[in-house]
């Protein structure tokens, strides 16, 4: 698929539509849902079977896109530049715009920035769009499109194939407690520059 691919808008049309979009990334497929509509977050954790108290991260084209978003310190944004786009989650504090409906009534989300065209494409027609995987909660994470579980699927009006993923999931940290929340993809070079600053 490229970014060029008539799919793509279809899939940001999806969205915009309040529908649900599953689609690529580095690490595994995302299943993707407009990240400031309460409605369509909700259709997400249905999907997934996922309990309403764990929170969802957005995914956004960019850092500067981001702090639309959440409010990042210096430190924050240092370590987003180094690190993204790539393979990591940031929690950071969330804006108004950011609905309790996303974050489990928490008063900071997650951000991602994947390193995958097909994704940083979808999310640069927009953003910003739920970055949670694609499966039944409790249920492995999904590397090619073709294993997608079919009755996960019925809820999902558009399917990117981007080929197979990583499969690591992303490392999850709180810059501002140097703190990893979860170790997955790229976590030595991660808790490296925790130390380091």
């Amino acid at each position: 698929m490229n970014v060029a691919d008539p799919r793509l808008d279809a899939a940001a049309d999806a969205i915009r539509d309040g529908d649900l979009v599953v689609y690529p990334t580095e690490t595994v497929y995302g299943l993707g849902a407009d990240a400031l509509d309460s409605e369509a977050i909700e259709r997400a954790y249905a999907a997934k079977g996922r309990e309403r108290s764990k929170p969802m991260s957005l995914g956004v084209p960019d850092v500067e896109t981001a702090s639309d978003y959440v409010v990042a310190g210096e430190r924050e944004r240092a370590f987003m530049r180094a690190f993204l786009p790539g393979p990591v989650t940031v929690v950071c504090e969330k804006r108004d715009a950011v609905p309790d409906a996303l974050t489990g009534g928490r008063e900071r989300v997650g951000v991602r920035v994947p390193d995958h065209e097909v994704a940083l494409a979808l999310l640069e027609r927009v953003a910003p769009v739920t970055a949670t995987s694609a499966n039944v909660s409790g249920t492995g994470s999904v590397r090619r499109a073709a294993d997608l579980d079919p009755g996960f699927l019925d809820d999902v009006a558009v399917v990117l194939d981007g080929g197979e993923t990583g499969g690591v999931e992303s490392t999850v940290v709180d810059v501002a407690n140097d703190e990893i929340l979860r170790e997955g993809a790229n976590a030595a070079a991660i808790a490296e520059w925790l130390d380091e600053r």
